[in-house]
């Protein structure tokens, strides 16, 4: 076999399981068994069926209906349609799956199977993000993809309706056009721009990556020993166009919630006050209660806790999970430290600093957004998934290679074998018989 094309092929392998996996995650997940569906599939039909872009208003927002919905397990007796406290998003992904509805009829699943397809591009994605950094061990992309594939909440969220998967797409196809256009090779930056404009028009989570696309123009600004009005004229290529595709956006949003709020986030933040807030739970449970409350459930809810965070795996599974990331942790400061190691290029490093400021801007966000509101969830982490799955592949890759030469290139592959295993088990062992009916 030629080596060469031996990534390319693990990648195949790895969408195709992924895939088959979320097939089967969107046809067994009890219908709106996965977090704030009902409210996204309520845009979409909003969409389809109003014509017009839904406005986010008082009542959006039922605590006590959402409680007894997600208690009693969504019922067919108790409505769905009241929930539309969504309506504040983006709306891209939503005018991509208007089609999707009016030709099923408003079928759950085809909905479900768009964000499916929209996570197969996300392993492509990263896949290639990896590759151009480390062109020089091909090993390592498909482990990063089949890290981005195989983590159970992942696949769960991916193969809901929301607005999520495209989300992640978009911000993992603007730094792998990053990353490429660091390279000083006057790669050209209106196409960014672009990436930059269905980033603004999908879901505010992502919007970190502009300050991402800035600092790649001083990063080249450095390497290229050009003026700031090079930057400056660069960062415009990039901004232009994407403003030219979200201001129409913006200013509807100006009109509607004011100017002061273009996000409709002081609207939203106003619709959701029935939510736990921070403040309320620090006075419960003090500093240390609060923390090792975020922390721990931001763990499980990154690698698994379904439905509306109702379904706790046993805790050898968590267990097994923290010894994992350990374990990674190890190999990538192991792989960081490794003075033996080929020196970094100096694109290498600007690439890698990209990934860096990415995953930081990311968890930064998260834990603005929990200053005010108790959102303890890891899947508000994903944006960060290819920096993630970067310094996962990094560490995986240093540990396999302290192994014996005989089993060395099987390890890999029985890993991630068995995180796929674990998404089927997670799905028929404990969210199809504990959220259905």
């Amino acid at each position: 076999m030629n080596h060469s094309r031996l990534p390319r092929l693990s990648l195949s392998a790895i969408v195709a399981v992924y895939v088959a996996i979320g097939i089967l995650y969107a046809i067994f997940t009890p219908t709106w068994q996965v977090p704030d569906e009902p409210a996204h599939y309520n845009y979409v039909r909003a969409l389809a069926e109003g014509h017009r872009l839904p406005v986010l208003e008082s009542g959006d927002y039922d605590q006590e209906l959402l409680s007894q919905l997600t208690h009693l397990d969504f019922p067919p007796e108790l409505p769905v349609e009241p929930l539309e406290y969504e309506d504040h998003q983006p709306p891209l992904y939503y005018l991509l799956a208007v089609p999707l509805y009016l030709l099923f009829g408003g079928a759950v699943l085809p909905l479900r199977l768009l964000s499916v397809a929209l996570g197969a591009g996300l392993l492509a994605v990263a896949f290639g993000t990896v590759r151009t950094i480390f062109p020089q061990q091909p090993e390592l992309a498909p482990m990063a993809a089949a890290f981005v594939a195989f983590i159970p909440q992942h696949i769960a969220m991916t193969a809901g309706v929301n607005n999520d998967a495209l989300a992640e797409l978009a911000v993992g196809g603007t730094l792998w056009a990053l990353v490429v256009y660091v390279n000083r090779d006057r790669n050209r930056p209106w196409p960014i721009g672009l990436l930059l404009g269905m980033v603004l028009l999908t879901k505010t989570t992502g919007y970190s990556v502009i300050g991402v696309a800035a600092l790649a123009v001083i990063l080249r600004r450095h390497q290229e020993r050009r003026t700031w009005g090079w930057a400056a004229r660069q960062l415009a290529w990039m901004l232009i166009p994407a403003l030219a595709l979200s201001t129409p956006w913006f200013m509807r949003n100006g009109l509607t919630y004011g100017w002061l709020d273009p996000l409709g986030w002081t609207r939203h933040n106003e619709i959701v006050a029935q939510q736990p807030r921070s403040s309320e739970w620090l006075s419960l449970y003090g500093w240390s209660g609060l923390l090792s409350r975020l922390v721990g459930t931001t763990f499980r809810s990154f690698w698994g806790q379904f439905g509306w965070m109702k379904v706790v795996l046993p805790a050898r599974i968590y267990a097994s999970l923290t010894l994992l990331v350990a374990l990674l942790c190890t190999g990538f400061l192991g792989w960081l430290f490794d003075r033996r190691r080929p020196e970094l290029t100096p694109t290498q490093r600007a690439r890698l600093l990209l990934l860096l400021v990415s995953c930081l801007l990311t968890v930064l966000a998260f834990l603005g957004y929990n200053l005010t509101f108790v959102q303890h969830q890891g899947r508000y982490l994903f944006p960060a998934l290819i920096p993630l799955s970067t310094a996962a592949a990094l560490g995986l890759n240093r540990l396999v290679k302290v192994l014996p030469g005989q089993i060395q290139p099987w390890t890999a592959a029985t890993l991630f074998t068995g995180l796929a295993a674990l998404d089927v088990y997670c799905l028929f062992k404990f969210i199809v018989p504990f959220l259905s009916r």
